[in-house]
């Protein structure tokens, strides 16, 4: 294998994301699938496909639209928040009988029917389009331009606003930093079922501080003000409101003072139906909502002594109205369906993809390193899926599309009963290393590691270690799955290291205690747990020397990679910590508080999990990596770090990366940041 061709394979192909299929929609009666997918493993430009029977047909390509505008400035936010970093047809939204499809392109506007001819037609709007969503019955279009809410009909164009505000600090349809961020919440508006009313967010960000994203790179360009709500400060106002096409408008009621974040909001046949959760998280609201009145009702009240974790997809309703939700034991994220338990101890409940009927369709596990596709009705649980590996999907008229990824590689399959399955083809790339992983488990803790060698090692060779964990809350890396993170291990173990990784305590997958062992400290047990893996590793295959021990990380891992040179220099010889997190004030409110509180109440956990109060004890070498463009975790805490290191007289290097957000994606950027990591470690660790 030519390893030297990695990097700028990783970086052209978005670490292997480019040409798979995604965000699918089954027609009603399952025979038609509609999903969107870029053309090639290095084309970034989205299109919009349709498999239907055994055919798949290129529907939407960007070009053909002459949409040439710029992205409007909410809509790149958006995508930020959501991880998007492709262009053209990145989202698009559907009628409930999947003849209608709206999308948008560079802030216009389209239209597609699909029944009849099949070719997409613009819509006029009053300005730039956000996050258009189809009403169900497909004749109109909701969508935010210039901050407030419109809607469109698609056949005559009338184009009215339904929520304004002349308040520059005030916007309709759209969700706040912290609810897509951290709450799984990403939209702003919900159509009515019946499509003659929307359930609208009011977003207004006056309490909120402000912060200004500069581009050193350029600067002839004025910095770009953000509204930042960081630990300990206030947040936004967030109201919830129903309007009618015909100018009406109800206001939905609760205790905004106790119940701060509106977690998640929806409409099905009962009515509006949303949770809230106080801003200390220990206490989540589901309530139903009457639309008419906004008078709400107190379905289920959620408390916990640490937080309430928010489970994607929950709360939902079955078409009787039994509530979907989960519930907390010891050792088991449960799901439950009108208040009682249908998961057994054990199994941990990840996320509900959808309710239909009486039947409900979620990704739960039982083991960590694995997430399978389950499904509960009145007849019972069953699961769907047994290779290990990660498993998700969607389901209509008998018709299940799995979405698969595996050792073996993704997998996108149309199961029918009595009939042939059907592929979506993976137009992705192939890694040009072959990951190589052995899997351990290390400790007390069971901790799940996966340790990958170079494929010319030999018993006898000595080899120097490289830990690469992500080890937060957000995200396990120890998984059954083939991955961006595995193929760049192998490219690293085939450059002259071991590599092992490690999901420590406080990662998804292990259960509500499991994830609560790092309330009030977030860095003090998952760095014990590197350590623990380490050690294991090296008593597995003895040829690694653990007097030459590196660690890589990147956000959550980045600070982890930090804090590891800083307190455990015994242990760790090197480290190259990306975007980290370096002090916990300068994260937001909602992902900070709930694991240590609020800083003026317990300002002792923010300094036990801030790396940066161990400046002055560096004695390792260190790189610190960070975008400039960077608005989630901002350039701010590696600035200040290593304004620290100079000020305790610690020699580091900083990489600025110019124009660079929270996931470069920069092909130039991402393949020289791989390459400087590597001759970085190589030098630091002999």
């Amino acid at each position: 294998m030519d390893i030297s061709r990695y990097p700028a394979q990783a970086a052209r192909t978005q670490r292997f994301t480019l040409g798979l299929p995604r965000s699918f929609t089954l027609s009603p009666d399952g025979e038609r699938v509609l999903f969107l997918r870029t053309r090639g493993p290095e084309d970034r430009q989205s299109c919009l496909w349709l498999l239907d029977g055994a055919e798949e047909r290129l529907l939407v390509a960007p070009e053909s639209l002459g949409a040439d505008g710029p992205v409007p400035e909410a809509e790149l936010i958006r995508r930020e928040r959501t991880r998007e970093r492709s262009g053209g047809v990145v989202a698009y939204s559907a009628d409930a009988a999947l003849r209608t499809v709206a999308f948008a392109v560079n802030g216009e506007l389209w239209a597609l029917d699909l029944d009849g001819t099949a070719v997409p037609r613009p819509v006029p709007t009053a300005g730039p389009v956000v996050d258009p969503r189809l009403d169900p019955t497909g004749h109109r279009v909701a969508y935010v331009t210039g901050r407030a809410l419109h809607v469109v009909e698609i056949a005559g164009g009338n184009d009215r606003e339904v929520a304004g505000s002349d308040d520059p600090e005030v916007g309709w349809g759209l969700a706040e930093h912290v609810a897509s961020e951290s709450m799984h919440r990403t939209r702003g508006h919900w159509w009515s079922p019946d499509g003659t009313r929307l359930l609208a967010a009011r977003v207004d960000q006056t309490p909120v501080q402000r912060w200004w994203i500069a581009d050193p790179a350029n600067p002839d360009r004025p910095p770009r003000e953000i509204a930042y709500p960081a630990a300990g400060t206030a947040n936004a106002l967030v109201s919830l409101h129903v309007l009618g096409l015909d100018g009406s408008a109800t206001e939905i009621g609760w205790d905004r003072t106790a119940f701060e974040y509106l977690v998640s909001a929806g409409w099905d046949t009962h009515g509006p139906l949303l949770s809230v959760q106080s801003r200390d998280q220990r206490t989540l609201l589901v309530l139903a909502a009457d639309p008419d009145s906004g008078k709400t009702e107190i379905l289920h009240e959620q408390r916990d002594p640490a937080w309430v974790e928010l489970v994607a997809g929950t709360p939902a309703r079955t078409a009787s109205g039994k509530l979907v939700h989960v519930r907390d034991t010891a050792d088991s994220r449960q799901l439950t369906v009108d208040g009682e338990p249908v998961t057994p101890e054990g199994v941990q409940v990840r996320s509900v993809l959808e309710v239909t009927g009486e039947s409900v369709l979620f990704e739960g596990n039982d083991e960590p390193t694995e997430r399978h596709l389950w499904s509960y009705d009145e007849t019972g649980l069953r699961r769907l899926t047994d290779e290990p590996g990660l498993h998700t999907g969607t389901r209509a008229g008998g018709t299940l599309l799995l979405a698969s990824n595996t050792e073996a590689g993704r997998a996108f399959v149309v199961r029918r009963d009595g009939a042939a399955d059907r592929e979506l083809r993976s137009l992705a790339a192939k890694p040009v290393v072959t990951p190589r992983i052995t899997w351990l488990r290390a400790g007390e803790q069971d901790l799940r590691t996966a340790l990958l060698l170079p494929s010319w090692y030999e018993p006898g060779r000595r080899l120097p270690v490289l830990m690469a964990p992500y080890g937060g809350p957000a995200m396990q890396l120890v998984v059954r799955a083939t991955g961006a993170w595995y193929a760049t291990a192998q490219w690293y173990a085939e450059s002259g290291f071991a590599v092992v990784i490690a999901d420590g305590r406080g990662t998804p997958g292990r259960g509500p205690a499991w994830d609560k062992t790092v309330h009030g400290d977030t860095l003090s047990l998952p760095l014990a747990d590197q350590v623990i893996a380490v050690r294991a590793a090296a008593e597995y295959c003895a040829d690694l020397d653990l007097a030459r021990v590196g660690i890589i990380g990147w956000s959550y891992g980045g600070t982890l990679a930090a804090a590891a040179v800083l307190r455990h220099p015994d242990v760790f010889h090197a480290a190259v910590a990306g975007a980290p997190v370096i002090d916990q004030r300068l994260y937001d409110t909602h992902w900070r508080e709930r694991f240590i509180g609020r800083p003026d109440e317990h300002p002792e956990a923010y300094e036990k999990s801030s790396p940066i109060r161990d400046a002055a004890t560096l004695s390792r070498p260190l790189l610190l990596v960070h975008g400039l463009a960077d608005d989630n975790v901002v350039a701010a805490n590696t600035l200040r770090m290593s304004a620290a290191l100079l000020a305790a007289g610690r020699p580091h290097q900083v990489l600025p990366l110019a124009g660079a957000t929270h996931s470069p994606s920069d092909p130039a950027t991402a393949e020289g940041l791989l390459r400087h990591q590597l001759r970085f470690l190589q030098d630091a660790l002999g």
